[in-house]
């Protein structure tokens, strides 16, 4: 099987997967939305947010080095002391951090998240254990084992909301939903742990490798704390400014906008692997090619996307949430979609950067990034309300976008297709005119016009010789026996 084909079909599965599990984060919504208050909403989206930076912080960016470093390790026992050195430095880093936030839990509950001390009890545990998954879950990732990666995050993502909706709907509320979020962490983390255990044995670690990934890892810390700060801090700023109702608001049209996400994660998880690889092996023109080829299927598929999300935002929050919410944050989907769109362009070119072992910069990009989200977030909330947030979003990814290109595009030559970026925009616009024509309104509507309009895209791209024969049989490779 050709390289270019595995990759493919690496990232279709991953593709799929993923697609479920932004379904997942969808299908919760409503369970969530129409069985308990906004307010309590509000609260569930600051328990996920909080889950967020304190993971980063707790992982040192290891998870990173697993990949860089261990996706061409052959040896059993250099598998075993990498794996093992990283999930005990990150346990006992977790412990710490975690008993600090039980101590902390009643300053928490009253600042963040509305006095419901019970909830700020649970988040340590969330946290603590959420962290080993993120270990567990990269040493697939850096083992190329993408089948069973895409698997955990799929039955993790519908275990928590088969757990979530018998809680809520037993009567037992947002504490019921941070329940069965935890128990959904703990069994999964069960399941991999034991399966890694039988596959490559345990070892007591001499920690011997953990000096050369801090050293790799620790630069990409600001940088993941930086994304935590554009993607999440908005939630704090507008709880601490607004309150926790408008954190309900603010949410799912946020949450509706990073559906573009979808399209970029599957080559983020396999990127940095395969592109390791080929860079280690001097194939600079595999690594270019592998570059413009992701550059260009996230764009002819995320254009679309945020041209449909921004017009369907109001009934599709409509439909899965409430009017009320609808009405508050549908705004909010047009600018957090394009800076995702933004973001994805980002990450793909920021490969370079790691290829080159440049993390440094990277960090400095992220950090000035989240520096003027910040700013502009406690400038702009207040005057603009919650779409304050998402302008200021939308701005700070682009600032992210234009550093990383300038900066990476100077080490590594990419192409790029602006001829076909055009027709994928051109196709977008014919598509947007459908949905204003069709104007739908119910789930029904809503999918019919999705399924039409995705038609209309693919046929206007097709027309305009946006793809040809070879990239469609290229395409299709995906969906023969994968690895």
């Amino acid at each position: 099987m050709s390289e270019n084909k595995l990759l493919v079909q690496r990232i279709g599965l991953i593709s799929l997967m993923n697609l479920l599990t932004n379904l997942g984060g969808i299908v919760l919504l409503p369970i969530l939305t129409k069985n308990i208050p906004v307010e309590e909403y509000g609260i569930w989206a600051q328990v996920n947010v909080t889950v967020g930076l304190i993971s980063v912080l707790i992982l040192l960016g290891l998870p990173h080095s697993m990949i860089r470093f261990m996706a061409a390790t052959k040896e059993r026992e250099d598998i075993q002391e990498s794996f093992y050195s990283v999930l005990l430095l990150v346990a006992l880093v977790g412990a710490l951090i975690s008993l600090l936030l039980f101590h902390l839990s009643e300053p928490l509950a009253v600042y963040l998240f509305d006095n419901n001390l019970a909830v700020t009890k649970i988040l340590p545990v969330i946290v603590f254990v959420e962290s080993l998954n993120a270990v567990l879950f990269n040493f697939f990732r850096a083992s190329q084992r993408i089948k069973l990666y895409s698997l955990f995050v799929f039955i993790s993502m519908y275990l928590s909301i088969a757990l979530a909706y018998y809680f809520v709907t037993a009567g037992w509320g947002i504490l019921g939903a941070v329940i069965g979020l935890l128990l959904s962490k703990v069994v999964i983390f069960v399941i991999m742990f034991f399966l890694i255990l039988a596959e490559i044995g345990h070892r007591v670690p001499n920690f011997g490798k953990i000096p050369e990934y801090l050293a790799f890892s620790l630069p990409l810390i600001p940088s993941g704390l930086s994304d935590w700060v554009i993607n999440s801090s908005d939630r704090y700023i507008i709880g601490i400014f607004l309150g926790t109702a408008y954190v309900g608001y603010y949410s799912p049209g946020y949450l509706l906008g990073n559906i573009i996400m979808m399209f970029i994660t599957p080559a983020a998880c396999i990127l940095p692997v395969v592109l390791s690889k080929h860079y280690d092996e001097n194939k600079m023109e595999m690594v270019e090619t592998i570059l413009s080829r992701s550059l260009r299927y996230f764009l002819a598929l995320a254009l679309p996307s945020v041209f449909g999300l921004s017009l369907l935002s109001w009934p599709i929050l409509s439909v899965l949430s409430t009017t009320e919410i609808a009405d508050q944050g549908y705004m909010i989907t047009p600018f957090v979609a394009v800076g995702m769109l933004f973001f994805g362009v980002a990450s793909i070119l920021a490969n370079i950067i790691g290829l080159v072992k440049k993390t440094k910069f990277s960090a400095f990009i992220w950090i000035m990034a989240a520096a003027l989200n910040v700013g502009l977030t406690v400038f702009l909330v207040p005057r603009l309300n919650i779409l304050g947030a998402a302008l200021a979003t939308l701005l700070a990814f682009l600032f992210v976008l234009a550093s990383t290109a300038y900066y990476a595009l100077g080490l590594f030559s990419v192409s790029f297709d602006y001829r076909f970026i055009l027709k994928c925009l051109f196709a977008s616009l014919v598509m947007s005119l459908m949905i204003v024509f069709l104007s739908p309104k119910g789930l029904l509507e809503i999918l019919g016009a999705i399924a039409v309009c995705a038609g209309i895209y693919f046929l206007v791209l097709w027309l305009l010789k946006g793809v040809d024969c070879d990239e469609v049989a290229f395409i299709k490779n995906m969906f023969g026996r994968g690895s």
